[in-house]
């Protein structure tokens, strides 16, 4: 049948929804997190609500990616969609944190399809001239949705209940389905191949256990403990079985000769390094806002507003001007406002005037969304279809792993600085820090405005200080992988979306299939 606009918007539509939800889950349920542990209890365990989530997410996103290019988009985004609703509804009927934990396992599962295969199809169905304002398009609801996620978190667990906050979904993710279902129409012509069952399970295995030494590491157990050494060696050695079970398989999960291609291996490393710094503004510029200024809850989640803005302007100028100029031009305005903009918000103290930290997140959020449009078009370029869905799978995973390992990194900084800071502002004091603190309870109190307002006035300007302090420097170290970055980005050489007679002819004669 030959593609109407009608037909693509609604594709374009039902995308967009789908990686909406998929993209906000992990922020709106953090969100959640305190009303449903004192709801269901279980609050030694509430860890594995977040890790099963991750763990499955990101295993499933390399598979899912090559299973799209072997036997279809369609029918691996509509499973995809289909188990996230069910892991959905089935959460919001959790009844112990048990349930909650494996229901949330099966979410991830399909929202390890959602993201990577979502952009594919953008990529399929798209002439090469419009594929960088369809992805900047996406890109920015990918970033937005990041930012929104606690806002609307706090919002629906006030006002509905924190199942809604897995309900929503279900409406979603529905109206989503029926798009595609109906608009979607994809071309029958696939290479059937051989499955990868042993690069598949060393995979899903090895990233299992990284996922949970991060996540359990220096929270449900020690660093140095015997689980995380075990988990961490296990990822180690199901990782080195993966890689030289790729080398030989005929058709491989992740086919390791794309990092041969300059612009391929750039783009993924880009993902990684983007990702593990971006994560930590979403977390700890709120935590400053209401530590530091004394803000609610709610007022901590709308102070991202302006971040999600710069992300959704990034993300369309760096799709539009796409075609214009090559992908290396285009990253490097993006890391020079990103590293800017991240040196600007280590310079935070107590007394930054909230407008200054409105014009900082601004720059650094309209220099991250450059990758969300940009990195994923850069990681397909000039790749066969029969490689694009493994592309941006791996990007997608790459940039999921960054955030991971970014907040445990950086969140591990974060504590000693806190802490040692907190140590040195109450040496002076009779009795030290414990002393200071016997009456105030933690430093958590601090939070609420209420308790705030009863902590005499020397203790609370040093735990200010501490938590300002603290976050300011990890801002500081967060210029590393940022530097690194554009050392990658001087790298990736000067291609560029180029468009053709060919090219055009192509791409009308694919989209007939839409």
């Amino acid at each position: 049948m030959e593609a109407t606009k009608s037909n693509i918007k609604m594709v374009v539509a039902g995308l967009l929804l789908a990686i909406f939800m998929s993209a906000i889950d992990n922020t709106i349920v953090a969100t959640a997190m305190g009303t449903i542990v004192s709801d269901l209890g279980g609050l030694d365990k509430f860890v594995w609500v977040t890790s099963a989530y991750m763990v499955t997410t990101m295993a499933g996103m390399p598979i899912f990616g090559k299973l799209s290019d072997m036997y279809g988009r369609k029918r691996f985004f509509i499973f995809g969609l289909t188990v996230f609703l069910l892991g959905s509804a089935l959460c919001g009927l959790a009844q112990t944190i048990e349930q909650l934990s494996l229901y949330r396992a099966i979410q991830g599962i399909g929202g390890g399809a959602l993201l990577p295969i979502a952009f594919t199809i953008i990529f399929d169905i798209f002439p090469p001239e419009n594929r960088g304002k369809m992805t900047g398009l996406l890109g920015a609801v990918f970033g937005s949705a990041s930012v929104v996620g606690p806002l609307l978190g706090a919002y629906i667990t006030e006002y509905a209940g924190w199942e809604w906050v897995f309900y929503i979904n279900v409406p979603i993710g529905i109206v989503s389905l029926i798009f595609i279902l109906r608009s979607y129409k994809e071309s029958p012509s696939h290479n059937k191949q051989k499955i990868d069952w042993w690069g598949a399970s060393t995979l899903v295995i090895s990233v299992i256990s990284l996922m949970f030494a991060l996540e359990l590491g220096g929270k449900e157990y020690a660093w140095d403990s015997a689980p995380i050494i075990a988990l961490f060696a296990s990822f180690a050695v199901f990782f080195i079985i993966f890689f030289f079970v790729e080398l030989k398989a005929k058709e491989p999960i992740l086919p390791f000769f794309l990092f041969k291609r300059r612009l391929f291996a750039t783009s993924q490393l880009l993902a990684f390094l983007y990702g593990g710094t971006f994560i930590i503004m979403t977390v700890y510029i709120p935590i400053f806002v209401q530590a530091v200024y004394g803000g609610s809850a709610t007022n901590a989640g709308l102070i991202l507003t302006p971040m999600m803005l710069g992300s959704v302007a990034g993300s369309a100028i760096g799709g539009i001007f796409s075609t214009k100029t090559s992908y290396r031009n285009l990253m490097i305005m993006s890391v020079i406002f990103y590293l800017g903009g991240m040196y600007l918000l280590s310079t935070l103290t107590p007394d930054t005037a909230r407008i200054y930290l409105t014009i900082f997140m601004i720059i650094v959020g309209f220099g991250m969304g450059f990758s969300f449009s940009l990195l994923p078009t850069a990681s397909q370029h000039n790749l066969e279809p029969r490689f694009r869905g493994t592309a941006n799978s791996t990007n997608q995973f790459l940039r999921s792993l960054g955030m991971t390992m970014g907040i445990t990194i950086f969140g591990t900084i974060q504590n000693n600085l806190f802490t040692n800071r907190l140590a040195e502002n109450f040496k002076g004091m009779g009795g030290g820090a414990n002393s200071a603190m016997a009456n105030v309870g933690s430093p958590q109190e601090i939070f609420q405005s209420a308790n705030r307002a009863k902590i005499p006035a020397e203790v609370l300007n040093n735990i200010v200080d501490a938590m300002s302090h603290s976050i300011s420097r990890v801002f500081l170290f967060a210029l590393i992988p940022i530097a690194i970055a554009a050392v990658v980005v001087a790298s990736m050489g000067n291609a560029r979306v180029t468009v053709g007679k060919e090219q055009k002819a192509a791409s009308a004669k694919q989209q007939k299939t839409v």
